[in-house]
This record gives C-alpha cells, sequence and structure tokens, in this order.
C-alpha cells in the first residue's frame, strides 16, 4: 500500500516537473533575443559601436568611469581610515591647527588637474561629433507626428525622397495589447534609410511640427530636429548591416512608433539599390493633369492607405482613441472635395493629424479616392490629381 502510494506521488511530481519543463521551455522558444545593431536583453553597457566617433565615446565613457571610481575610493578611503584610525575610544585628539597651506594648495590642484584630464578627450570628441565637412552624401532627415522623411540632397542617390513609417503589422500588434515576442518590436519600418559603407554620411535635421530627435546608438548619433531650425550630425557606418534607433525626444502620444532603420549596404549594393529607388521615382512622376478613371485610382490609393495611413486609422478605417474614423466620417463622404483635400495637405496639428505634402497629387487623389469609396463609404466620387494641384498651389 506504501509502495502504491510513493508510487503515485512519484509519478504526479513527475508529471508536474514534466510540464514546469516544458512551461520553460516555451519561454525560452518565445523568449525575445538581442537584435544586432539594436538593443539587447538585460543590456547594461552602451550597444557595440560601428563608427569611429561611437568607438571615441564609449573609450570615453570608460575612462570617465574609472576616474570617478578612483576619486571615490580615495576620498572614502582616507575618510573612513581616518575615522577609525583617529577614534576616540583610541584616545585621539583633533589637531589645533586653523588653515594649512599646503592642502589649500593641494584641495585647489588636485580637482585642477583631474577636470583638465577629463576635459581634454572630451572636447576632442565632442569636435569630431560637430564636424560634418567633406561629407560624400548629405541626407535631410525631417521628423513628423510619427514618421521621418528623408530627402537625399548630395551624393550618390541625389533626388531620392520618401517617408519612413513604423511597420503597419507591428502597430496592429501593439495595439491588440498582446504583442508577439519578436526582436524588432516597434523598429521595423516599411521603408528604412539605406546609406553606403565606409562613407561620411551627413545628417541636416529639422522637423515639420513639434521637437523631435534622431538617434542612431551604434553610431554615436543624436541630433534634435527642431521645427524652423536645421541642425546636422554625421556618421560613418565601418560594417554593412542593420542599426536601429528610435525618436529620442518625447514628441506626442505616438512617440514609441517612430523607429529609425538605417540599412548599410556595400558600395556595389548601395549602387544598385539607388539605381532601383530612380526608376521607381521615374515610373511615379505622373503627369498631374493626366485623368484617372476610378478602378485604376481606387487600386493605387490602396497601397497609399496601407504605406501611410493604416498605422493611424486602421485597415479597417475605424480609427483608435483620438484618432477619427475614416468609415462615415462626414468629411469623407462629402461632395465637396476641397475639405478632405485641405485636410490631407496641411494636417490638423491639433487633432494629431499631420501633413502629407511630401506625398505626390497623384498619390493623394488616390487615396482619398480610395477612402471615399471603401468600407460603408460607396459614394462613387473620383478626386483627381488636378484637384490636389490646385489646392497645393494656393
Amino acid at each position: 500500500m506504501m509502495n502504491a502510494r510513493v508510487h503515485r506521488a512519484g509519478r504526479k511530481w513527475g508529471q508536474l516537473a514534466g510540464a514546469l519543463g516544458a512551461m520553460l521551455a516555451a519561454q525560452s522558444a518565445l523568449a525575445v533575443n538581442d537584435l544586432k545593431g539594436g538593443p539587447g536583453v538585460d543590456q547594461l553597457n552602451l550597444q557595440e559601436p560601428v563608427t569611429r566617433i561611437a568607438h571615441d565615446q564609449m573609450w570615453l565613457h570608460n575612462f570617465m568611469l574609472i576616474i570617478c571610481l578612483v576619486i571615490f575610493l580615495a576620498v572614502f578611503g582616507v575618510m573612513f581610515y581616518s575615522i577609525f584610525k583617529h577614534r576616540k575610544s583610541k584616545g585621539a585628539v583633533s589637531a589645533t591647527f586653523h588653515e594649512s597651506v599646503a592642502v589649500e594648495i593641494a584641495w585647489t590642484v588636485v580637482p585642477f588637474v583631474i577636470v583638465i584630464l577629463m576635459a581634454l578627450p572630451a572636447t576632442k570628441v565632442v569636435v569630431a561629433m560637430k564636424d560634418t565637412t567633406n561629407a560624400d552624401l548629405t541626407i535631410k532627415t525631417t521628423g513628423y507626428q510619427w514618421k521621418w522623411g528623408y530627402d537625399y540632397l548630395k551624393g550618390e542617390g541625389e533626388g531620392i525622397g520618401f517617408l519612413s513609417t513604423l511597420d503597419v503589422g507591428q502597430r496592429e500588434s501593439s495595439n491588440s495589447g498582446k504583442p508577439e515576442p519578436v526582436d524588432n518590436y516597434l523598429l521595423k519600418v516599411d521603408n528604412p534609410l539605406v546609406v553606403p559603407v565606409d562613407k561620411k554620411v551627413r545628417i541636416i535635421t529639422t522637423a515639420n511640427d513639434v521637437i523631435h530627435s534622431w538617434g542612431v546608438p551604434a553610431f554615436g548619433v543624436k541630433q534634435d530636429a527642431v521645427p524652423g531650425f536645421v541642425r546636422d550630425t554625421w556618421f560613418k557606418a565601418e560594417k554593412v548591416g542593420d542599426y536601429y534607433g528610435q525618436c529620442v525626444e518625447l514628441c506626442g502620444k505616438e512617440h514609441a512608433y517612430m523607429p529609425i532603420h538605417v540599412k548599410v549596404l556595400s558600395a556595389a549594393d548601395y549602387s544598385a539599390w539607388v539605381a532601383g529607388k530612380m526608376k521607381e521615382i521615374a515610373a511615379k512622376a505622373d503627369d498631374p493633369s493626366k485623368v484617372w478613371e476610378l478602378s485604376p485610382l481606387m487600386a493605387r490609393g490602396e497601397k497609399v492607405y496601407a504605406a501611410n495611413c493604416a498605422v493611424c486609422h486602421q485597415p479597417n478605417g475605424k480609427g483608435a482613441g483620438p484618432v477619427k474614423p475614416l468609415d462615415a466620417s462626414p468629411v469623407v463622404l462629402s461632395d465637396k472635395h476641397l475639405d478632405q483635400i485641405d485636410v490631407v495637405l496641411h494636417g490638423r496639428m491639433d487633432k494629431g493629424m499631420p501633413s502629407w505634402k511630401a506625398l505626390s497629387d497623384t498619390d493623394l487623389a488616390a487615396v482619398i479616392t480610395y477612402t471615399k469609396n471603401s468600407w460603408s463609404n460607396k459614394t462613387g466620387q473620383l478626386v483627381q490629381p488636378a484637384e490636389v494641384l490646385a489646392e497645393r498651389s494656393k
């Protein structure tokens, strides 16, 4: 009887251990891993540097920590030694001198030397960070609520421009409240910034609405993007790969959904990417006077909506929270096209709606037409690019 009880108890413990092991294995399988070029799990130190500036920043960081540690040990070591050595129980008697020239000189000279030792390498790194001269490539980076715009101003790729927005799938995963445990959570974008390896890239920052900040830790780069002002920084990536950052200035309720993804390619791959983008630009260089039919304009508008609008308004047009729904929206249903064109072109910052001037007249006409004829909005209305051009030209 006793053996049977022991056997049953052992079997129960075995089942419990097996279930626990399976649960731990499942958790291990779902665990998030370090993201190459991005944040790491339980990360304590700075990200792995891939530029000369980032290497210097890490060295400077460690150097300062060592100096602070030495000062801490010296000061508290002397203090605790004095307390222990000259304690009252051992009959220690306080000194009677009032002042000491040697001590005065020592506590003036020693801190001065320490400050100089810290300031010299720090100044060297800061000056190097601000040297944006002789860049191989110049890119203007514009912050929007809540996305980044990139315009290649000088160098190979001049004329290329696009918007970079958080991946729709990751936004929907975040909205669900049960996001999937992926390594690049809230860091995946539809259009990453692409640059060549071993080339000096100058980044000019500005903003369209509020203050943003463009930062990529692996590059050692962080530069505020301020409306009405132009600032710049630079980097020179030493390794091919994908590198991640985020807007590092609290810019509004969608601040967490404004990632940065920089793809560093070899010289040959970068040239191939530039050639492909140029072909895309040529294909999209539509004549704004062209008169479109409903079907092809709807098809184009669906792609524009999915790439730019679905993140906030959702694929079903229902909106979310303070984001107004487009389905059954009076502005969308209205036959006064200029009302919706004005909203899309100029935005409504008081309601969190950004300006979409960066899109072409045809893309804007297409996406407006798409919203007017999707979901329950079966208006049959069609907005032509010429209408958008007319409003843009005012």
